[in-house]
């Protein structure tokens, strides 16, 4: 685990970094366990990737923890996720505060349980003062929802006259979208070995770097995020440009 760590140059980290945390169920069918289980040993590795973010120096970290699609899971399951996300938030508070980590949620978390919505608005305020990674829960999210409600929000602005439609552009949709305070991701991990975003970031992962992990999601660890990272390092970011472009000096 040290010496993937040691090969991580700080002056090169990704700034935002997004996880599909995938594989609970299925990992937990493997042991003769139900799903829930799987749910409830994927706490560590949330722990693990979040401390390690904080330590190395990541700005920001989006856990893609509950989907709008997740809604058609068994009902029993949705509950205890529900249930879950309240006890982690109130587990690992110490651990959030002694790492200097501001919580925020983007999605239709108004759709979530009373309760949820609760412990989420008790973990926001409590972290609100935190000088270091922000940690964003992307709950009852999905790319298409953003999308459509920041259409729906331009829509209105354009029939009620204060938006003209001509200033309709990227940048214009850009800052309608539940992200608009956060710079794009720069690099998404998706564990257990699938290879979709599953409606996640649809828009603001034009130009992120992907890594596929095969491990299921309870036993991602630090070192895997230490691989994700040393990965995305040796990678030449180019944004539609030639390598050697990339090459010529800047002029100031």
């Amino acid at each position: 685990m040290q010496e993937l760590k040691e090969r991580i140059d700080k002056d090169r980290l990704p700034h935002h970094v997004g996880v599909i945390m995938d594989g609970n169920g299925r990992w937990a069918k493997g042991k003769g366990k139900p799903r829930v289980f799987g749910h409830h040993s994927a706490v560590e590795a949330v722990r693990a990737t979040v401390e390690s973010c904080a330590e190395l120096g990541v700005g920001y970290l989006t856990l893609y923890a509950f989907s709008t699609e997740n809604w058609s899971r068994p009902e029993m399951e949705v509950g205890a996720l529900m249930q879950l996300l309240v006890d982690t938030i109130g587990n690992e508070m110490e651990m959030m505060l002694d790492n200097g980590i501001r919580l925020a949620t983007i999605g239709d978390t108004a759709g979530l349980p009373e309760a949820t919505q609760q412990a989420l608005r008790f973990g926001i305020e409590q972290t609100a003062s935190g000088e270091g990674m922000t940690l964003i829960l992307a709950l009852n999210y999905s790319g298409k929802w953003d999308l459509a409600r920041a259409a729906h929000q331009l829509a209105t602005e354009v029939s009620a006259g204060r938006l003209d439609p001509e200033a309709v552009d990227e940048g214009t949709l850009s800052s309608r979208l539940s992200t608009h305070a956060y710079p794009d991701p720069e690099l998404i991990i998706r564990t257990s070995g699938e290879h979709r975003l599953s409606n996640f970031f649809l828009w603001q992962a034009a130009y992120a770097e992907f890594y596929f992990s095969p491990v299921f999601w309870p036993e991602f660890r630090k070192p895997d995020l230490y691989a994700a990272i040393v990965d995305f390092q040796q990678r030449e970011r180019r944004f539609g440009k030639t390598s050697e472009q990339l090459k010529q000096p800047t002029n100031h």
